[in-house]
């Protein structure tokens, strides 16, 4: 979308249909908020019946700390849009701009010239077609287990030790007041007002328990950890109505990848994963598409190594206290502190996404799609 805007001819191919939905948390952080704001999308994301999140609620053994989201730079709450309501909005926000959009189309191969630098991929459908696409740059914005990034083999250059499993699903029927994230020894649960009037229900669990418990059956494994850190939460979410199978994710430690290279780069999970139970991913993909576009409208190589460094400077700090978080071997004192760390590094980057504003290496769009006629 942001590289369309800019005039540039962008082809994006999803092996998913639109709309689909898939694994992922929901909460947008205030970086994310104030990006799609700026990028004039956030309107759509309310009208589409996104709820409002005004506050979230740290819950440590028996003490609730509220934190009130602070108005300011346009934002005044917080959102966690399911993926299919956020993703088809960005696709729309890309064919506005200009760009061709593909369902159904994966990236089979990658095509190099001479010295070894991309040049096009091989494309592929269901069906059995195959087709060739030649290209400047090749962006692998594949999710964690990204294909681009196996064909072009981007090593780890950073690798945590731990993963939390996840179980979540949706109720309809709860009261929404806000997030609500509880934390108890070895464990951590919550809610999440999102789309359709329903709330994501969430438990956290050590990976190696979770495997232990699968064949107890996802339900049964939820509610007894609901039930084990808050009954009063595990009555309220009795009285609502699931609406949708469970889905669980039985963890992956985070990395950092080797993200750019003669004509291709990662963002998202792609170059950068890490563990989900800080909710930050969205909001880090978000923010790691516009400096890999701010990036790309340089036209410089040295100006994709700067996207790589200014990347890893801001996730660095942000992986190592959320892979601290999913070892689950803390203490309700630590998780607190922790949390806190975690606080001035979000700050941290919600300064650095403010400088966008001051910067001009994107020009500024106002919902006007872009001459495609002479790119």
């Amino acid at each position: 979308m942001l590289l369309a805007r800019e005039g540039a001819r962008v082809l994006l191919v999803d092996p998913l249909a639109r709309g689909s939905d898939t694994l992922s948390t929901h909460a947008l952080m205030r970086g994310a908020v104030l990006q799609l704001r700026r990028w004039g999308l956030l309107d759509e994301i309310r009208t589409l019946g996104t709820p409002p999140i005004p506050t979230t609620t740290f819950h440590y053994g028996g003490e609730a700390v509220e934190i009130p989201i602070k108005p300011g730079d346009g934002v005044d709450a917080l959102y966690a849009p399911r993926r299919k309501v956020l993703d088809s909005i960005l696709v729309a926000g890309a064919l506005d701009a200009g760009a061709e959009v593909v369902h159904g189309v994966a990236v089979k191969d990658l095509a190099r010239d001479a010295t070894g630098r991309v040049r096009g991929a091989r494309l592929s459908d269901a069906e059995g077609w195959v087709g060739d696409v030649s290209t400047d740059l090749m962006i692998g914005a594949d999710g964690v287990r990204s294909r681009v990034a196996r064909l072009v083999n981007a090593e780890e250059t950073k690798t945590m030790s731990h993963a939390a499993a996840s179980i979540y699903g949706y109720w309809t029927g709860l009261p929404e007041h806000g997030n609500h994230w509880y934390y108890d020894v070895g464990v951590s649960i919550g809610t999440i007002p999102t789309n359709d009037q329903a709330t994501c229900v969430f438990a956290l669990l050590p990976r190696a328990y979770f495997e232990s418990r699968r064949s107890d059956g996802l339900e049964s494994v939820h509610q007894r950890t609901l039930e084990s850190v808050s009954p009063d939460l595990a009555s309220v979410v009795a009285t609502g109505q699931r609406t949708e199978k469970l889905r669980a994710f039985a963890g992956i430690p985070g990395f950092l990848r080797r993200s750019v290279g003669p004509g291709w780069a990662l963002v998202g999970d792609a170059g950068y994963f890490k563990d989900p139970i800080t909710a930050h991913g969205i909001t880090d993909a978000l923010r790691d598409a516009e400096l890999l576009a701010r990036a790309v409208a340089r036209g410089e190589d040295d100006a994709l190594l700067e996207y790589e460094a200014t990347r890893n400077a801001l996730a660095t700090a942000l992986l190592e206290v959320t892979d601290r978080i999913a070892s689950f071997e803390w203490d309700l004192e630590e998780v607190k502190n922790l949390h806190l760390r975690l606080s001035r590094e979000m700050k941290a980057e919600v300064e650095h996404i403010r400088s966008f504003d001051h910067d001009a290496t994107l020009s500024r769009y106002h919902g006007r799609r872009r001459d495609h006629s002479n790119p």
